[in-house]
């Protein structure tokens, strides 16, 4: 099955469904942030992008509120 989103894309869309799923709640972009290593900004224009793709949705100035829009058989498997 392809899916519009490129790898990276995907690790992340899985990461905040694994985490949501272990944690009861969704990841904070610090959380992001810790598990790929990378820069609050790149974790920021991450989340923008997907929500703009429709990937993902979320409510402005709401921590923890990203809520995904794919099945999990959508999803990549993280690695």
């Amino acid at each position: 099955m392809h899916m519009d989103y490129t790898k990276k894309q995907g690790q992340y869309l899985a990461f905040i469904y694994y985490y949501t799923k272990l944690n009861r709640r969704a990841p904070a972009e610090a959380d992001i942030q810790r598990y790929f290593q990378v820069s609050p900004p790149s974790v920021h224009q991450m989340i923008v992008t997907l929500e703009c793709q429709g990937l993902i949705s979320r409510v402005p100035g709401q921590g923890r509120s990203i809520s995904l829009r794919l099945t999990r058989d959508q999803l990549p498997d993280l690695e």
